[in-house]
C-alpha cells in the first residue's frame, strides 16, 4: 500500500485529494496548519506548516502532493516558494512530488511560443495567480533530481463541481472538449491526480486535464 502525504490537506482541493486517495485504499496523511484539520476520518492528520516540513517528515512517503492554494497579493509568493521548499527536501529521493498547478501556463499554440496567460482574452484578475503557478513550473523544469509531476487543470476550475468520474488528458497545450469547454471540477481533477500516482506516466513532466 502506497503512503501518500497531502500538504495543505484542509483546503477544498486538498480535501478532494484526501477523499479520492482514501477511497483507493492508500495510507493517507494530511499535513495542515494551526487549527485546520483533515475532514476525512480515515486519513491521519499532522499539524505542521508546509515551510516547516523537513526531509525527515516526508521520508516515509511514496508520494507527496502539494495542494497549496493562494489568491491574495500577500500569499501568492507561497505558490512557487512551496515548490522550491518541497523540492529541496525531496532532492535525490525516490519520493514523488505531485503539484496542483495552474492553467495559464498552458501553451496556446503548437509552436509553444505563446501561453494562455499572455493572450488578449485572459482575465486580468487571474494573471497574478497564473504568474505564480508559472514560476513554480519553471523552477520544476530545472529539477532533474526530483521525481516531480505538474498537473494543469482546465481553464474553468470548479471548486464545488460534481464528481463525474470522467476526464480527458492533454499535454502542454490548452485544449477543449467536444462541447468547446475547458472545465473540470476539483473532484474530477483529484481522480486524475490519484490516477497519475497509480500510472506514473508523467514523471518530470507537466500534463493537463479537463472534464468530458
Amino acid at each position: 500500500m502506497k503512503k501518500v502525504a497531502i500538504v495543505c490537506a484542509a483546503g477544498k482541493q486538498g480535501t478532494c485529494l484526501v477523499n479520492e486517495a482514501v477511497a483507493r485504499g492508500y495510507d493517507v496523511t494530511g499535513f495542515v496548519r494551526g487549527n485546520d484539520k483533515v475532514a476525512n476520518p480515515a486519513a491521519k492528520t499532522v499539524v505542521k506548516d508546509l515551510f516547516d516540513l523537513t526531509r525527515k517528515d516526508l521520508a516515509e512517503f511514496d508520494v507527496v502532493i502539494d495542494a497549496l492554494g493562494a489568491w491574495t497579493p500577500e500569499t501568492l509568493p507561497a505558490i512557487p516558494n512551496a515548490v522550491r521548499h518541497l523540492c529541496e527536501i525531496l532532492r535525490g529521493s525516490n519520493t514523488r512530488l505531485l503539484i496542483v498547478g495552474g492553467a495559464g501556463s498552458l501553451y496556446a499554440d503548437k509552436e509553444h511560443t505563446l501561453c494562455l496567460e499572455n493572450g488578449k482574452d485572459f482575465p486580468d484578475a487571474y494573471k497574478p495567480v497564473s504568474a505564480a503557478h508559472a514560476e513554480a513550473l519553471r523552477f520544476l523544469r530545472g529539477c532533474s533530481d526530483v521525481q516531480w509531476t505538474y498537473l494543469s487543470p482546465a481553464a474553468d476550475f470548479v471548486a464545488d463541481g460534481a464528481r463525474t468520474g470522467e476526464y480527458l488528458l492533454g499535454g502542454e497545450e490548452y485544449f477543449v472538449n467536444d462541447k468547446g469547454e475547458s472545465r473540470i471540477s476539483y473532484a474530477d481533477y483529484a481522480i486524475a491526480m490519484i490516477d497519475e500516482i497509480e500510472n506514473a506516466n508523467n514523471i518530470q513532466k507537466r500534463f493537463s486535464v479537463i472534464g468530458k
